[in-house]
């Protein structure tokens, strides 16, 4: 009896084992068998797939129904298989959902058989080697929310009715393929699911009317090289929940429109490169929804003039792109964000700059010395020049036809610049972590306006030959290290009228005798050095510059005195040759003494007669009068 109860109670733990594991379908298993058969696995990652090994579900990528023990997921992404896809898989046609074959060296075509499985819902065969076209029996595939096809060599048109009919589809991707033709609104119809869309690199067109509005609302956006040009496609204002937007290449021109940069406050990433875009890029200060998340925005290969994204959170490096693939930038604007390191080469390529801000950033380094390559800085006249505001104004460039407009620091104050914003010529570097002397290249912009490196760690002299800034109006080199002498040659900035020196290690005098001792005693303020008006007198040790100026000045005065003496010499000397000049020549040509008296002669008769006509004709009309009255 003990033996049977022992028995008993074995053979029920195997048949209570047997019974909870999940052992596939044996067609299902032979299907997946002659599966594998069309494979060349070179690294053996599907060695578990083997004649004896009869529970398939066990099986490396596979995975089956908990209840039905079908084979539900077939998961082999990145196992670097080769071959075919056999249409050994259609036995499992009316149990896959899942079907992940990417990142494979799979190659020929797409089975028109993947139209039988009805209840798939994602297939991905992104990254293979993939040929032909997309097939039509796709169109079947009803249930289907992902559907990758990128990254394959996929040819031929788009079928309308292959991607028309899904409408549960959430995820649509064929980008980089050699796919062609055009994809109409007609394509969207049953779309209302969509949230992410990639044709990109696919030369397909992209064709919609101007008042069409979508189905979706889509996360992301890719478009990069299909055509969607000329105009701006006016539809993507209803796609207000986009984080990523890639319109690269699309042979889009014109301006970019206000409302892009208020679309959606999850937009984290924007490429509008390599288009035909001109005008502004606006200040993203005034899209507060652009600035509560890090944004990664590229806008290079444009024909952008203005570029201001001051204001923002925007961190990293300073994109080299900005001097490289924007020839035609006037006025670039980075101030107040989260930039750090170097200056790049690159931006010295922008030789029609006339505004550059890179001030309130982390940048360090030293100040690049190519900064004389600025063309329109350097020039200090415009045939077109005039004055607003109380500075001389330069107007853009005349291909720059647009009504341009970016927030400005000048002159003390921030305010936004409209139609005048073409007449500033400003370099605006401060509040940064930049070291090293001012290179003299600056001295060569002679037609800048604004100078401001103020709050850095800048060391050495001034140049001397700051004077050659002609047009300079402010100059504001406070809060550095700056050493030496102040230059006397900045004594012939004529048009200087905001300065600020304050706070550096500057010795010497203020140059006596020019406008320099005009500024109020705070622009020379925290240089112990420094002495004279308007600042404490010098002592004689501390008046060298002074006293040879004066020693000058005196000397000049002695130059002066000798030359008013030897004027007035020459003058009486003159005087005297000419008077006896004539008299020698009338005593000995008769013929001209007797011209000369002649002519004088008939000059005093002249001058007799018209006196003695007039007196006479005074007396008649005094006689006339008398006999009136």
């Amino acid at each position: 009896m003990l033996l049977l109860i022992l028995l008993c109670t074995g053979y029920g733990v195997v048949s209570g084992s047997q019974v909870g594991e999940v052992r596939c379908i044996e067609r299902e298993r032979q299907a997946l068998l002659n599966f594998k058969q069309g494979l060349i696995d070179r690294n053996d990652d599907l060695s578990s797939w083997g004649a004896q090994e009869h529970n398939c579900c066990a099986w490396k990528g596979v995975s089956c129904n908990d209840n039905t023990s079908h084979v539900i997921g077939l998961q082999l992404p990145g196992y670097q298989l080769r071959g075919n896809i056999s249409t050994a898989l259609l036995d499992l046609s009316t149990s896959l959902i899942r079907v992940d074959l990417s990142d494979n060296q799979l190659d020929g075509l797409i089975p028109d058989a993947f139209g039988s499985f009805i209840f798939l819902e994602y297939l991905d065969l992104s990254g293979n080697r993939l040929e032909g076209g997309i097939p039509e029996s796709f169109s079947n595939l009803s249930s289907l929310y992902m559907l990758d096809l990128s990254h394959n060599q996929l040819t031929g048109l788009m079928p309308q009715s292959s991607f028309g009919q899904l409408p549960n589809l959430e995820i649509f991707d064929v980008s980089y393929n050699f796919l062609q033709g055009t994809v109409s609104e007609s394509y969207f119809l049953s779309h209302h699911r969509l949230k992410v869309l990639d044709l990109s690199f696919s030369s397909l067109v992209f064709n919609s009317t101007t008042d069409w509005i979508p189905p979706f609302r889509l996360d992301i956006l890719k478009l990069a090289s299909c055509y969607l040009g000329p105009q701006f496609p006016k539809w993507l204002q209803t796609q207000s929940n986009l984080s990523e937007l890639d319109l690269s290449s699309t042979g889009i021109s014109g301006q970019v429109p206000e409302w892009l940069w208020d679309l959606s406050p999850r937009l984290q990433y924007l490429n509008l490169s390599h288009n035909q875009f001109s005008g502004r890029v606006p200040d993203l200060l005034v899209s507060s929804k652009l600035s509560t998340h890090p944004v990664i925005i590229d806008i290079s290969y444009n024909n952008f003039s203005v570029l201001d994204v001051g204001g923002n959170q925007l961190t990293g490096h300073i994109p080299a792109y900005l001097g490289s693939n924007l020839p035609y930038l006037q006025v670039l604007s980075l101030r107040h964000n989260e930039f750090f390191g170097t200056i790049p080469p690159e931006v010295c390529y922008l030789t029609g700059i006339q505004v550059l801000d890179l001030s309130g950033n982390n940048i360090s380094g030293r100040i690049p010395r190519c900064f004389n390559n600025f063309t329109s800085l350097v020039e200090s006249k415009s045939p077109n020049s005039t004055t607003i505001d109380g500075f001389r104004a330069y107007p853009l460039h005349q291909y720059s036809s647009d009504v341009l407009s970016a927030l400005v620091y000048w002159r003390g104050k921030e305010e936004e610049y409209n139609n005048t914003l073409g007449f500033l010529k400003l370099i605006d570097l401060s509040d940064n972590g930049f070291v090293g002397n001012i290179p003299k290249e600056f001295s060569l912009l002679r037609g800048l306006i604004s100078l401001n490196l103020s709050r850095n760690h800048l060391s050495g002299n001034i140049d001397s030959g700051i004077g050659q800034m002609e047009m300079l109006e402010s100059l504001d080199l406070s809060r550095n290290h700056i050493s030496g002498e102040i230059p006397i040659g900045m004594a012939e900035l004529n048009y200087l009228a905001v300065l600020d020196l304050s706070n550096n290690n500057l010795s010497g005098s203020i140059p006596s005798g020019t406008q320099l001792q005009g500024f109020n005693a705070s622009a020379y303020a925290g240089n112990s050095g420094l002495c004279g008006p308007p600042l404490a007198a010098c002592h004689a040790a501390d008046g060298r510059r002074t006293s040879q100026a004066t020693d000058d000045d005196h000397d000049v005065g002695k130059e002066d005195n000798i030359f008013d003496k030897g004027y007035y010499i020459s003058v009486v000397l003159g005087f005297v040759v000419g008077f006896l000049g004539v008299i020698v020549i009338l005593v000995l040509h008769k013929s001209w003494r007797m011209s000369y008296f002649g002519f004088w002669n008939n000059i005093w008769d002249l001058v007799f007669v018209t006196i003695t006509s007039s007196t006479i004709h005074w007396r008649r009309l005094k006689q006339t009068m008398r006999l009136y009255n």
